[in-house]
């Protein structure tokens, strides 16, 4: 197979207006732009530049920094005496550059004393919200992942209000990401892993307009907190009896939870979790036992076949 041919031009070759106009930016914004070039898969514009390292900053519907990825991040740096990874951004406005996947490297970077960064600078700003998606630089928890999709869900409100949550459903993965996101921004310490597995089945993407989209979302995620707030009183009751089965909140959730083993749901969310919440209002938690515990326990594991 024949190597790719790169093409490299000077700032002041024939270019997209957008590209010029960028490297025109990125030079009275106090950066360097180093070359323009056309990426080699799908010929795309990019400049490989110097930022201020400043002028810097994380798009602001990702995750949370990591304190010990970040400390890792320096040692390795100072190991090897030399920055080898560079950052991918878009000018947002006002001489700001957002990084969507290199936020870590970029504290890592200013906690060293840095006042530079390389980056490949896309003309795009739609690109952020793909690379996010695809970002592997710290793996995700389930709040880290759902808080960052919420995040990237007003993000997107405030770029485009027409778009819908199907055109950003590979970005987003799965569609419970964003009701948890809008219970986690509430509730720090909400536990939601005890309902992916049904989610899973009945949490579908809207396909509406954003805006609209978010209302229905809103009451998703209002109605799962309150399941929630039924289910916390009988696990606490459970854990003063002195059971404390390490999938306590699972197995009471098993217990009122409709559709168990079927690989599909034909229940609508909204009635799934109100026949859940009337299970539980009528259920009496000094009458389940550790034995049916462990049983409901042991039937999570064909939740999400």
């Amino acid at each position: 197979m024949p190597r790719t041919k790169w093409k490299i031009y000077p700032a002041d070759a024939e270019l997209p207006n957008d590209v010029k106009t960028l490297a025109n930016h990125i030079e009275n914004d106090g950066g360097k732009v180093l070359t323009i070039y056309q990426e080699p898969f799908g010929k795309n514009w990019q400049i490989f530049a110097i930022l201020p390292l400043e002028k810097v900053k994380p798009t602001p519907f990702q995750r949370d920094l990591s304190s010990s990825h970040v400390k890792r991040l320096q040692e390795v740096i100072e190991q090897v005496k030399r920055f080898i990874d560079p950052i991918v951004a878009v000018r947002y406005s006002d001489g700001e550059y957002w990084t969507p996947n290199g936020n870590h490297r970029r504290e890592a970077l200013l906690q060293l004393g840095a006042s530079e960064i390389p980056a490949i600078v896309i003309p795009d700003m739609s690109v952020a919200f793909h690379i996010l998606s695809l970002n592997t630089e710290k793996a995700h928890n389930l709040k880290e992942k759902a808080l960052e999709v919420i995040r990237m869900y007003r993000g997107l409100l405030e770029t485009d209000g027409k778009i819908s949550e199907m055109d950003y459903a590979f970005q987003f993965e799965e569609a419970y990401f964003i009701t948890l996101g809008l219970i986690y921004e509430k509730y720090v310490k909400f536990s939601g892993s005890a309902y992916v597995p049904i989610l899973k089945k009945v949490d579908n993407f809207i396909d509406a307009p954003l805006p609209e989209a978010l209302s229905e979302r809103e009451k998703r995620a209002e109605l799962l907190k309150e399941v929630d707030d039924v289910i916390e009183p009988i696990v606490q009751s459970l854990r003063e009896r002195g059971i404390n089965h390490p999938f306590l909140k699972q197995a009471v959730v098993s217990k009122v939870n409709p559709i168990k083993r079927k690989r599909t749901a034909t229940i609508a969310y909204d009635e799934l979790f109100k026949q859940m919440k009337k299970s539980l209002e009528k259920l009496d938690p000094s009458s389940i036992t550790m034995e049916e515990l462990v049983a409901l326990a042991s039937e999570m594991s064909g939740w999400t076949d």
